[in-house]
């Protein structure tokens, strides 16, 4: 059928195109969305820039037409008969040994060592590392055969150069008509041409020495030994072998010359399902959720930058069996699993946004952070998975998942079941309850700090992004100290913000930061609002101790009012045990601010200024480290201007004050001024924690 008449059809409405032949048609850039192209003979077809999403091409054939097979099994034959008459070039030289004299016996002796170990390097390390091999050789022959005369330099040069020439051009004409063909044959037909080529070199050394039965062996030796050697190179390429990755890449681009191309297509959701798809181009293709199941051939195309590259998860898509495999770290975005077994299998810090992991068994997996985005687990097995800060959003499908228990930890030795929920080991999830417990953290942004945390970096980079990103609603709702330099900070979004972007633009601007020089980052927070200190602090303090910060635990202060949707953030958090920790003195905690109340409740707007410039001289007159000192007279900075307001903003002043408090006390265990000093405010922090009233948080209560 012809491309028009398709295209013709498709118009009218027609959606099936089973079983016709459309071999070398054009649909290059049409859209076809949704045909069905089930066991088509699309040989040859051009389907480039075409939208093809939800189309099937189930059970079809793809690949080289006839005429296009003959061509390139010619072309790939008359390469290895070229390549095969290179090979004089070593066997020459290493004749000379037999023609007599100490100079051509060097020469000889030399170039043989060469070639031995040459053929030893592409058996054992393969093609992709001869180059190197080439250079260190010939390096080493100049400097042999410079020692006896110049012209013996350049023999050996010529031997080594034309031995990598030959082999080399010969595997890769065996690999070509292989991947046409037979691997084999290839090998063969340049073997024989090579074998042709010893016969002349064995001619005239023979014509040239008179030795004919030791010029016979070596020649058949040379002769055998270039055979097996293009034949297992060709076989081992086809294979897959990474150590000769690059012939087979060649092979392949070759052989997919004429073949089927979706070349920049659209392939989302399309089904290759029993397709045999040798000799296919699929650079550049759009690869979503595409189905490989049972598909022929697939080691065989041309697969570009696309995750079909990696030879073992091509085969997971195959099979579906995956069980117990590693594939941590792997960028496996879109990727269709449905159905496929992958219990006991590790996807930590794998990329999985927009997979398709209906029904797939993941039993005992890890999905240690694992982006799982856009995915779709519906009706997946989890029972025994490790989800330690996996990242689903809203925008993952969890309906149907059947699940038992899950842990929040990795296991380890020592305890086999960390963070085991639910928390009683009698218990367990019933139908749809895991779905139902996970939900009330799915919207949050998920930014997770593993190493060298900068809590600077971290306020400046929230700011930046909270500027840059309005309509996001940002808002922090959770840090959680992790490990012993860790932090997890975890911030809820608009329902329709994108929290691969977001996550993307917060990390790169967090990294820049870091990169900073000290000067630059004081010109950066220059330009920044001085507030911006009070979200460092607590990153600080959540760093300092095993805190959990939540907003259900405290009511929410907006510390950067004069972002368009800026930052809201909890400032307030339990200590060790989450909830219960911040409540667990609660009595105490309000008999200390009903006190603080009844001593602060006459005091007026100037006095809290004379009582902070009072804590101001004492700092400056204490010697501690100057860096506490900065830092402390930082917050308090911020604290007076709050408080000079014509409205002062008491929200704003607990929280800079809160920050001084926490740097006295930081200097408090490092000097012994700083314990007298903080000793002294304290007394001052109380009294203006009862002219803030309702707006002083909890930490006020433990001084």
């Amino acid at each position: 059928m012809k491309a028009d008449e398709v295209l013709r059809r498709y118009a009218a409405g027609e959606r099936d195109f089973r079983r016709v032949n459309l071999r070398g048609q054009s649909f290059k850039g049409k859209d076809l969305k949704g045909a069905d192209f089930s066991e088509a003979d699309i040989r040859g077809a051009n389907f480039t820039n075409a939208y093809l999403k939800d189309a099937k091409f189930c059970g079809a054939k793809a690949g080289l037409q006839r005429r296009w097979q003959i061509s390139l099994t010619v072309i790939a034959l008359l390469v290895s008969v070229f390549s095969g008459f290179l090979c004089w070039f070593p066997i020459f030289f290493v004749l000379i040994l037999f023609s007599g004299g100490l100079l051509n016996v060097l020469i000889g002796w030399v170039s043989l060592s060469l070639i031995i170990v040459f053929l030893i390097v592409i058996i054992h390390k393969g093609i992709n590392s001869v180059a190197v091999t080439v250079a260190v050789t010939v390096a080493g022959a100049v400097a042999v055969a410079g020692a006896v005369t110049g012209a013996a330099t350049g023999a050996v040069a010529i031997a080594v150069t034309g031995a990598f020439t030959g082999f080399v051009a010969v595997a890769v004409a065996g690999a070509f008509t292989g991947a046409v063909a037979v691997a084999v044959a290839g090998a063969v037909a340049g073997a024989v041409t090579g074998a042709v080529a010893f016969a002349f070199a064995f001619a005239g050394a023979v014509a040239f020495t008179g030795n004919f039965i030791r010029i016979s062996a070596v020649a058949l030796a040379f002769a055998a030994t270039f055979v097996l050697l293009c034949a297992y190179i060709s076989w081992q390429a086809l294979a897959g072998d990474e150590k000769y990755a690059i012939i087979h890449t060649n092979a392949i681009a070759f052989s997919t010359k004429g073949g089927t191309s979706f070349r920049h297509a659209n392939l989302t959701n399309v089904g290759f399902t029993s397709a045999t798809l040798k000799s296919t181009d699929f650079r550049r293709a759009i690869l979503t959720r595409t189905c490989w199941r049972n598909t022929k051939k697939l080691n065989r195309i041309r697969p570009g930058n696309t995750y079909l590259q990696n030879a073992n998860l091509r085969q997971l898509l195959i099979t579906g069996q995956g069980q117990d495999q590693n594939f941590d770290y792997q960028n496996l975005r879109g990727v269709n699993l449905q159905g496929a077994n992958l219990a006991d299998s590790s996807f930590i810090g794998a990329d999985l946004n927009e997979a398709n992991l209906q029904d797939v068994d993941l039993s005992r997996a890890k999905l240690v952070q694992t982006q799982l985005d856009e995915a779709d687990l519906t009706g997946a097995t989890l029972t025994g998975a490790t989800i330690e800060d996996w990242n689903i959003t809203s925008h993952t499908q969890l309906q149907g998942i059947r699940c038992r228990y899950v842990f929040m930890r990795l296991p380890t030795k020592d305890d086999p079941e960390p963070r085991r929920k639910p928390d009683n080991r009698e218990e367990e999830f019933e139908d749809g309850d895991f779905a139902d417990f996970i939900k009330p953290i799915v919207d949050t942004l998920d930014l997770y700090h593993n190493q060298g945390v900068d809590p600077r970096a971290i306020a400046i980079s929230l700011k930046q992004l909270a500027e840059n990103n309005p309509e996001a609603e940002l808002e922090i709702v959770a840090m959680e100290k992790r490990g012993k330099d860790k932090l997890l900070l975890r911030a809820a979004t608009a329902p329709d913000a994108d929290h691969s972007k977001l996550n993307a633009e917060y990390f790169k601007t967090y990294n820049q930061i870091k990169a900073l020089a000290e000067a630059e980052v004081q010109a950066l927070l220059a330009e920044k609002d001085s507030r911006i200190s009070s979200l460092e602090t607590m990153v600080e303090t959540a760093l300092q101790r095993p805190s959990f910060y939540t907003n259900t635990q405290v009511e929410q202060v907006d510390i950067m009012t004069n972002n368009p949707g800026g930052i809201s953030q909890s400032n307030t958090g339990s200590m060790g045990g989450g909830q219960q920790g911040a409540i667990g003195d609660q009595n105490k905690q309000t008999m200390s601010t009903q006190a603080a109340a009844s001593a602060g409740e006459q005091l007026t707007q100037q006095d809290v200024l004379q009582m902070l410039g009072q804590i101001e001289q004492m700092i400056d007159s204490a010697e501690i480290p100057e860096e506490i000192k900065e830092e402390a007279n930082t917050y308090l900075g911020a604290a007076k201007k709050a408080v000079e307001k014509e409205e002062p903003n008491k929200e704003r002043v607990n929280i800079n004050l809160e920050g001084v408090a926490e740097q006295l006390d930081k200097a408090s265990k490092v000097a012994e001024a700083g314990t007298t000093l903080f000793t002294k405010v304290k007394p001052i922090l109380v009294k203006v924690a009862g002219w803030l009233g309702a707006a002083a948080g909890s930490f006020f209560g433990t001084l």
